[in-house]
């Protein structure tokens, strides 16, 4: 494909996406009955160790291509319009090209969290040619250490690749925080990332039970120098994390468990993947009452929390819609718990 041809598809593509991303925008203002976005888990194996992450083994078989494509099903079912696959590291998958088909075809926005390492021409073309909307990667350092193998002297080749060759949406993420080496670094991995063409976001490493580790005085500025150059978009969406860099509680609705869903490799519905077992409810089992009564259940963790898809997609909701169960301990309202009739509850039912 010509360099012309090749800039032609890539711009019809990001109209079509973006179309799809106000449409969900609208949908997701207009009714707060279904959830927004899901984190979805096709394997639980990763190909790297880093120090932080406590969502990994280097064991776990993938999930079978006939039930990941049956969880799609129950995703579109409930209504939700963005699905990102997540990990372990979800291009070892067999079959991922398959279940992101599955997710188009129900007209899902689909997204991919990778670490890079497997990338090469022909696996982003794969890629591209199965209708990935979306891919993150992270980037924690620029050689590997001890806390993280993410680097961008590994990753660079592969960024480059995906620049030449990506019609996908490409973000690269890069952190301070949680024992990270030097923030110099994350400085380096964003301005690396605008100088490709793709769009650069900073986030804050969590601690082993998804909450805060204070930022050091240099973490905080390199953290607030790299948001200044997100895009103005990014830059709403993360507001969140100015509070977290300075040490101070996030006073907001976690809307877990109801506009957003961790779907485990075990299939299980969860608040987020800092939070596994809570409500832990099979996904086929899983209902609009369930995403009701999660949508109005607070959560105890969510001062500190950092994990930045809840915080994202529980912005749509943030005005409205005060929380009338409680979840001090982390487990869901129980199922025959009266629901206490308010405005906000009965508008639910509309």
């Amino acid at each position: 494909m010509g360099q012309t041809a090749f800039a032609w598809q890539r711009r019809l593509r990001f109209v079509s996406r973006r179309i799809r991303e106000y449409r969900m925008i609208a949908s997701g203002l207009l009714s707060t009955k279904h959830p927004v976005m899901a984190h979805l888990i096709p394997i639980r194996r990763c190909n790297l160790d880093c120090g932080y992450c406590n969502e990994y083994d280097d064991f776990s078989k993938p999930v079978p291509t006939d039930t990941m494509l049956r969880r799609v099903d129950e995703l579109a079912r409930l209504g939700t319009t963005v699905v990102t696959l997540s990990g372990g590291e979800p291009l070892l998958h067999p079959d991922l090209d398959e279940i992101i088909r599955r997710m188009r075809h129900h007209g899902i926005i689909a997204g991919l969290i990778t670490n890079g390492y497997l990338l090469n021409v022909q696996r982003i073309q794969r890629l591209n040619d199965a209708g990935l909307d979306h891919m993150q990667i992270s980037i924690d350092n620029l050689k590997p250490d001890e806390v993280s193998k993410k680097s961008l002297k590994v990753l660079d080749l592969r960024l480059r690749w995906l620049s030449e060759h990506a019609l996908f949406h490409v973000n690269i993420n890069s952190v301070v925080g949680g024992g990270t080496r030097d923030p110099e670094d994350a400085l380096t991995i964003s301005k690396r990332a605008i100088e490709l063409g793709f769009t650069s976001t900073i986030g804050i490493i969590h601690d082993h039970t998804g909450q805060l580790r204070p930022l050091r005085d240099r973490e905080r500025e390199v953290y607030k120098e790299i948001r200044s150059m997100e895009k103005k978009g990014y830059s709403q969406f993360n507001k969140f994390q100015e509070a977290i860099a300075d040490g101070r509680p996030n006073n907001w609705r976690c809307r877990a468990g109801g506009r957003y869903l961790y779907v485990c490799e075990d299939g299980l519905v969860h608040y987020c993947s800092q939070q596994r077992g809570a409500p832990a409810k099979p996904l086929e089992q899983y209902t609009l009452e369930d995403v009701r009564r999660e949508y109005l259940t607070e959560k105890g963790c969510a001062p500190y929390c950092t994990v930045s898809c809840v915080h994202q997609t529980s912005l749509v909701d943030y005005w409205r819609d005060p929380q009338i169960y409680s979840s001090p301990e982390m487990g869901a309202a129980p199922a025959n718990l009266v629901q206490i009739e308010t405005k906000s509850s009965a508008s639910l039912r509309s």
